[in-house]
């Protein structure tokens, strides 16, 4: 899923000062399990909004609303019903939530409440790990499922730079050694052979590196 964290109050205040109708958009995507942007956080943020403009002797409605998903036009759409009850928009979902907004409603002004921080997965209670670098060419069957382009500090392919210790990053000590991981797990399932393989230079352009990446499925599309 999508990761994100609030974006601090007094930067978001900053981005209404001058809006007089105020729309805080919910997300009950991937940020609503992140607990950054579902219905509550919306309404928590709504509430965080309407004092620090009272704060600052300013007066604004402030309402709430939520989408299924704000990166698909169809549920986007839902907005034409509130068409003309705000001017300015705080989405509480991903980047994604606020491009795609800008995109289909160029007359609206949308703000991103959330910083985005990356793909990842609940670690535990309330922390969220980064697990996915959504780099296009993914080699997750060459490494026992567990990724080195975004859990290793460096990115490695051909296997650690020799600096870990006791299993543990030479960057962060906090952090696992991913490819002593992978190692590990590699025997476990009985696939030690395939760590003997030398990668060949990575290809990044199916990265982010040549611009905003696009997927055709002919299947899926419309006439």
């Amino acid at each position: 899923m999508i990761v994100a964290e609030r974006k601090p109050m007094g930067e978001i205040l900053t981005m209404v000062k001058d809006a007089k109708k105020i729309l805080v958009l919910a997300c009950r995507g991937c940020v609503s399990v992140c607990s950054a942007g579902g219905e509550r956080e919306a309404e928590i943020l709504a509430s965080l909004i309407r004092i620090g403009l009272k704060k600052e002797g300013k007066k604004a409605k402030v309402s709430t609303d939520s989408l299924v998903r704000q990166c698909d036009k169809e549920y986007i759409d839902g907005l034409d019903q509130l068409k003309g009850k705000y001017d300015a928009i705080v989405s509480t979902a991903c980047g994604v939530g606020v491009n795609f907004i800008a995109n289909l409603r160029p007359k609206d002004t949308v703000y991103p409440a959330l910083n985005t921080s990356f793909m990842g997965g609940s670690a535990e209670q309330g922390i969220w790990a980064e697990q996915c670098a959504g780099c296009g060419d993914c080699i997750l069957h060459l490494t026992g499922g567990l990724c080195p382009v975004v859990r290793c500090a460096k990115s490695l392919l051909n296997g650690p730079c020799g600096g870990s210790v006791d299993g543990r990053c030479e960057i962060h000590s906090d952090v696992e050694c991913i490819w002593q991981s992978i190692h590990d797990r590699m025997i476990r399932i009985g696939q030690a052979e395939g760590l003997e393989r030398i990668a060949p230079i990575r290809d990044w352009s199916t990265a982010t590196h040549g611009g905003p990446r696009k997927v055709v499925r002919d299947d899926l599309t419309v006439s």
